[in-house]
């Protein structure tokens, strides 16, 4: 029989690969739209932007996070003399408008005898007067003071400049200066790269440090400081009689409050703040009264 369906097929082999296609169906494509919903998220789209906000600006922090933290690091691997060296070029004197006013000599001397309590002092400090209608005092990076001339208008006794004097040398002492400015660059460059403003160039530093003596050291910082400025007052006079009388007039005296607003808001005289000075006193040994010099 295999014989004969090969004879009707013609002999050859491809009879039956006709005869085979010819039993094979035909597939025929048949277009259909596409099912509803096919390759959309069941997610709300508000909700899947709030995630991916919530994403970015997770990564964000953590990346501001980390860089605070490695300035931190590198602080304290950059000397004092290194760190004078950097600054010595800064015209700060310009930046911040000084102004040559017959108490700056004054303000010199007082910082020198104040920085010889502190043994080993590694900076060469300067203390500069700008015109300001603001009373305020700063620490630049190198050992710059500044000092505006509504300060110098205020205090009422040398004791009361000098723990003034004595605060900013506490930052000096903790590098809280060259770790603020520090951060406020790596924090620019850092928003430079990632939102592209500013082409990622290095930040002028004494307009950043003219930016930075209108905010304030966070509270740990600035009861370092305070800690620091009073036993330098101790030192230099040998009791703490009218270190915070300056403050004290801020709290009794409303309308001086609201002038010195502008100190207040860089160097904040919190409730305890007096409060904690004098106990701090107190568990030293020190003598709270004693004769006040002029200024």
């Amino acid at each position: 029989m295999l014989a004969v369906a090969y004879a009707e097929a013609g002999g050859t082999g491809d009879g039956l690969a006709r005869a085979s296609s010819s039993a094979e169906p035909k597939m025929e494509f048949v277009p259909k739209a596409p099912r509803e919903g096919i390759n959309v998220s069941k997610t709300h789209p508000l909700k899947e932007a709030a995630t991916l906000i919530l994403g970015i600006c997770g990564v964000l922090v953590l990346l501001f996070v980390v860089l605070a933290f490695s300035v931190d690091v590198a602080v304290r691997f950059i000397p004092p003399d290194m760190e004078s060296k950097l600054f010595s070029s800064m015209d700060f004197d310009h930046v911040f408008d000084a102004v040559a006013d017959e108490r700056t000599e004054s303000v010199q001397e007082l910082v020198d005898r104040l920085a010889r309590h502190w043994e080993d002092a590694p900076y060469t400090f300067r203390a500069v007067v700008v015109r300001s209608g603001d009373p305020n005092a700063a620490a630049l990076p190198g050992g710059t003071i500044l000092v505006t001339t509504a300060l110098l208008d205020e205090v009422e006794t040398e004791n009361e400049l000098a723990f003034v004097l004595g605060h900013e040398l506490g930052h000096f002492k903790n590098r809280d200066h060259l770790r603020r400015l520090g951060r406020e660059v790596v924090y620019l460059l850092a928003f430079a790269a990632v939102s592209g403003v500013g082409g990622g160039s290095v930040p002028d530093l004494a307009t950043i440090s003219k930016e930075l003596t209108s905010k304030g050291f966070d509270r740990g910082q600035e009861s370092d400081a305070d800690r620091f400025g009073l036993e330098i007052v101790y030192e230099e006079y040998g009791h703490v009689g009218s270190a915070w009388d300056f403050f004290e007039r801020l709290a009794a005296e409303a309308v001086v409050a609201q002038i010195l607003v502008a100190y207040l808001s860089t160097h904040p005289a919190s409730d305890g703040r007096i409060d904690g000075l004098k106990d701090l006193a107190v568990r030293r040994g020190w003598a709270l009264e004693g004769p006040s010099e002029p200024f």
